[in-house]
């Protein structure tokens, strides 16, 4: 096996985390974790030097200036960033290393580890209604953060066409073994039919009609 970076994207809902967990957890001997940092507070729960490193915003621009960042981005006025030095920890020991990140963040990892070394994977469940419906379930979030999420989500689709592969997010074990088997491939290539893209196209259509009707409420509970 070659250690590669395995990026997986999604957007807000889209349930990258809990893959990227699962496969951690499932396949130890050949995931390795790098620990990302962020500038937001950390959820309940969430530990120092386990889930994230927590900086503030100050000392995350000064690790930027200082080179030390692989990949990093703005998310919900929040930065977010992976630090070479875990990567190149990870990729010593002979595993790949499976980063949980951003489109952006992709994209910059993709600069720095060009195909094969490292795959990228755009993760969604296969209704657009689900993603809405894991939005709505996180009870810290106002409408308007929803609404702002279901925006960055367009976004992010419109940026799908630049992973290799897609993964369905309709069943976790399901999901699980096709991170592990593309991470192994060693021919990972943009294998994807036309199906997919107009899936992809008409899961942005339904998003946009969700966000709308969520702009539509907010506005008749004010009115």
């Amino acid at each position: 096996m070659t250690a590669r970076i395995v990026v997986l994207s999604a957007p807000s809902g889209g349930g990258k985390t809990t893959i990227a967990k699962a496969v951690r957890e499932r396949y130890p001997e050949k995931f390795g974790f790098s620990v990302s940092v962020t500038t937001r507070k950390p959820r309940p729960g969430e530990r120092e030097g386990v889930d994230y490193f927590f900086q503030t915003r100050a000392q995350f621009l000064e690790g930027v200036a200082a080179g030390r960042f692989l990949e990093h981005a703005e998310y919900g006025r929040e930065l977010y960033g992976t630090l070479k030095s875990e990567i190149e920890k990870v990729l010593k020991s002979g595993k790949h290393v499976l980063l949980d990140i951003e489109v952006e963040g992709a994209r910059q990892v993709r600069e720095q580890y060009p195909a094969p070394r490292s795959v990228l994977i755009f993760i969604l469940p296969s209704d657009p209604r689900v993603l809405l419906e894991r939005l709505h379930s996180r009870k810290s979030e106002s409408p308007e953060q929803i609404r702002w999420r279901l925006d960055r989500a367009e976004y992010e689709l419109n940026q799908a066409t630049r992973f290799e592969r897609w993964v369905h997010n309709d069943d976790l074990e399901t999901a699980i073994e096709e991170v592990s088997a593309i991470a192994d491939d060693p021919q990972v290539g943009q294998t994807r039919e036309q199906q997919d893209f107009e899936w992809i196209t008409n899961y942005g259509r339904g998003l946009m009609e969700a966000a709308q009707r969520l702009y539509d409420e907010q506005h008749q509970q004010k009115g």
